[in-house]
């Protein structure tokens, strides 16, 4: 960089006058009539909002939180389900210049109580099934607003019963006056599902809001006619910037669900003409029915790697992408179009870089040989500002500009990156290291196993070895005689470091955000059962 210029004021330019304020008002000006939001709950009335009138709606609501009290940098917790009030209120926190803490609400009251003390919360907005909880885990709260209804379902309190306020009560008589623009003020936080640690706070920006408008629907060729089915838990990164702000940055469309259905996905797809969706594990079943409609506007479903055959299966063209809270977006992406690899996540997206170092030397991997995933770009733009409140965390997952992800990944031929483990998850048996993904995808090709999750168990002079845990398939032989088959199939695909010592049938694993499965959980199942070999 040339001398004297400042590196703060030159990251400004690079999205100067552009924030969430500027970006809805845009579309509110230029597809005033165009739907942004259509809200479809499976009981009570859908209804929908033009770009129009959810700018005007936002700027009321933020209008209401400066005339609670709310200032410029406050910090307010937002802990409900799917619902057009978290939208509307996620939006007038950025509009008045405060910060959306958005939490998991499968937390316990504990939970609740950390997140709003470690992101120094002053008021809340719930809705009247966590109003207590939010009460009890909240007493210095300035204020509690709590919404009408459960998401579209009818509620069993009044917002008073746990000392709150009606959230219609923050709609202000007229709209907000507006701020300059501030791109790397924080907007967000949002708190990583840790297994191991308690979660961080992730602290995101408005120029990592319009980082994510601008990449996130170039990435899955989203168009202005698009229309975004949203399932997946709004406090959660990929229903916010994957999906949300992909919407905002082309002027489309957001199909708002409060939860995945099943029963429902297809209705509702056919009902609203979505085009895209993200894809998890659990759609499947959807994807595959017998009833399926034979032919609808759904042509995108975003995962997390290149798979050919659920593309010729579901009918549906399937995105690779890769990325974390942390990243905002897609840092990793292929479109099933690209010359990309089967099973690849893609390769590295525009406006990062990519490196896999070998977590002992620190050295560059070569190609084929596993590492962990460093990502480079601007904090506050392309990756999260920071950790709020925790500079030891900070410390400890930057290194010279590169985000340390600790995700394990290997580069293939063509720039293609394939998935690995989590570091954490990573085995290591008698010095070896063990993919815990190469053992599972060896186990699930044994007839009879439908699902596995393979982790290390403690052992006296290994440390650890690899054990499965599984659920059968129907028709599959009795627990022995698996276990015996895929021990069996492993010797005969792994080297004898990887072979699993045990296979431990189960009716479900244990599962945390976005149906997650919780390998920590699995570990301690793991260390309770008897000794192996």
């Amino acid at each position: 960089m040339a001398p004297g210029l400042d590196v703060a004021a030159v990251q400004e330019i690079q999205t100067h006058g552009q924030d969430l304020p500027w970006l809805l008002s845009f579309w509110a000006e230029h597809r005033p009539d165009h739907p942004v939001l259509i809200w479809e709950p499976p009981s009570g009335s859908s209804r929908q909002w033009t770009y129009r009138e959810l700018r005007d709606d936002v700027w009321r609501v933020a209008a209401g939180l400066v005339g609670r009290g709310i200032a410029k940098g406050d910090r307010v917790l937002i802990h409900a389900d799917n619902s057009p009030e978290f939208v509307i209120s996620w939006l007038a926190c950025a509009v008045a210049g405060a910060v959306a803490v958005t939490t998991n609400t499968r937390s316990v009251a504990a939970e609740v109580q950390f997140f709003i003390d470690k992101a120094e919360c002053v008021a809340a907005i719930t809705q009247p099934r966590y109003a207590t909880l939010v009460a009890e885990a909240g007493p210095a709260l300035k204020w509690i607003a709590v919404t009408a209804d459960d998401s579209g379902e009818p509620a069993q309190s009044g917002p008073g019963d746990a000392g709150g306020e009606p959230f219609a009560d923050l709609w202000a008589a007229e709209a907000f006056a507006g701020r300059p623009a501030e791109p790397m003020l924080p907007f967000g936080i949002m708190f990583t599902s840790g297994t191991t640690n308690r979660p961080k706070a992730v602290v995101h920006t408005h120029a990592n809001a319009i980082w994510a408008s601008r990449m996130g629907p170039r990435n899955i060729d989203l168009d202005s006619n698009g229309r975004y089915l949203i399932c997946l838990p709004f406090f959660h990164v990929n229903a916010q910037s994957w999906s949300f702000f992909s919407v905002l940055g082309v002027g489309a469309t957001a199909v708002l669900v409060p939860k995945w259905s099943t029963s429902r996905f297809w209705d509702v797809v056919s009902r609203r003409n979505v085009t895209h969706f993200s894809l998890m594990p659990f759609c499947i079943p959807a994807l595959t029915a017998a009833d399926r409609p034979t032919h609808t506007d759904l042509r995108v479903g975003v995962f997390g790697a290149i798979m050919p055959d659920w593309e010729k299966q579901f009918g549906v063209g399937v995105y690779a992408a890769y990325g974390m809270t942390e990243t905002v977006t897609h840092a990793i992406n292929a479109k099933p179009y690209e010359p990309v690899l089967p099973g690849s996540m893609g390769r590295v997206g525009h406006g990062y870089e990519i490196a896999v170092v070998d977590k002992v030397t620190g050295r560059l991997c070569g190609e084929g040989e596993p590492g962990e995933l460093w990502l480079r770009g601007t904090r506050g733009v392309q990756l999260f500002l920071e950790y709020f409140d925790n500079p030891e965390a900070n410390a400890g997952a930057f290194e010279d500009g590169w985000f340390k992800t600790g995700d394990m990944v290997v580069q293939g031929p063509g720039g293609n990156v394939f998935y690995r483990d989590r570091d954490k998850d990573l085995l290591k048996v008698g010095g070896e290291n063990v993919s815990a993904r190469e053992v599972e995808e060896v186990v699930a090709s044994v007839p009879g196993v439908a699902q596995v999750q393979v982790v290390g168990k403690a052992h006296d002079w290994l440390n650890q070895v690899a054990v499965a845990f599984v659920i059968k398939a129907p028709g599959a032989p009795d627990d022995a005689t698996l276990e015996q088959q895929v021990i069996d199939k492993c010797k005969g695909r792994l080297a004898d470091f990887k072979v699993p010592r045990a296979v431990y049938p189960v009716d479900s694993f244990p599962t945390g955000t976005l149906d997650k499965v919780l390998k920590n959980k699995l570990r301690e199942m793991a260390d309770e059962k008897p000794p192996v070999a």
